[in-house]
């Protein structure tokens, strides 16, 4: 950060402020929903992950909002306060849309939290870095596509956004609280990594369940090859990639965003560079 201490008090209130004065004011019922053709009703109706995606957002408002209380910071409080808030206001976008459109989905009761708050809205905020991180992917492969209308992206735009926001908050969170309990790099690397694990551990478990399974715990895109025929996992990642640098370039530069998952993505797009560039000579050594 550019003449900006991590884990200061101007750290915090440059964060907590940039948050709140982004606040965007609007009503899920109000939204210019479009009218769709049967076809497009079908391929919405089509979509196996509403259930989990109605489940998540009210999950995720939820914990937020149990959190907040126990936040001793007043600036800090105020702003997670307001993160709850939209969080809550996704699920609802979320429910307009399932009864406008018919989907089946349906709330479902929340599950216990753990005791431990904090560690709860931790393990929330890494996982929506990554559940965001692979959405910006599938979100850019749907709209190329198109999937839908074009006014029905512009809708889910204002929540991506909103996304987006939450994940350069929680970094500049995690990272202000860090420092205020003085961990060095080493042991903030460590445990940024163990968080993100259990996320992706998580998204595996959903994997593996399959379409038919839908619990509504943790939502992830899984289905990318319903939206574009052809799929290809390098195409995916370097979606993922390159829309996670274009959100995230929207806001100002001395905020800290998230830098693991994109390096991960660049390693892995190296890698398939480096496959590519040696696959002839290894065929033509056999």
């Amino acid at each position: 950060m550019n003449q900006i201490v991590a884990g200061s008090d101007s750290h915090r209130d440059f964060f907590c402020r940039q948050f709140i004065e982004t606040h965007q004011v609007f009503d899920p019922d109000t939204l210019p929903w479009p009218e769709l053709s049967e076809d497009d009703l079908a391929k919405l109706r089509a979509v196996p992950f509403w259930q989990e995606v109605y489940h998540t957002e009210r999950r995720a408002g939820a914990i937020v909002d149990a959190f907040t209380p126990h936040v001793a910071d007043p600036l800090v409080r105020e702003a997670v306060r307001l993160q709850g808030f939209e969080e809550a206001r996704h699920a609802d976008l979320i429910r307009v849309m399932i009864e406008r459109y018919g989907l089946d989905a349906h709330p479902q009761p929340i599950e216990q939290f753990p005791p431990n708050l904090e560690v709860a809205f931790i393990d929330f905020g890494f996982g929506e870095c990554l559940d965001a991180f692979l959405g910006f992917g599938a979100f850019k492969s749907a709209r190329q596509s198109q999937f839908l209308p074009e006014s029905m992206f512009e809708i889910f735009d204002v929540l991506m956004f909103e996304e987006t926001r939450h994940i350069v908050f929680f970094i500049n969170y995690m990272a202000w609280r860090e420092r205020q309990r003085g961990l060095g790099r080493a042991r903030r690397l460590m445990k940024t990594a163990r968080f993100y694990s259990r996320a992706a551990g998580r998204l595996l478990g959903m994997v593996r369940r399959g379409q038919d399974s839908n619990d509504g715990r943790d939502f992830a895109v899984t289905q990318t090859n319903l939206f574009l025929e052809g799929f290809s996992f390098r195409g995916f990642v370097e979606d993922c990639y390159r829309e996670n640098a274009r959100r995230m370039s929207a806001f100002d530069p001395d905020l800290m965003q998230p830098t693991l998952l994109p390096a991960v993505a660049d390693l892995a797009l190296r890698g398939i560079d480096m496959w590519d560039k040696t696959r002839p000579y290894l065929r033509r050594g056999r």
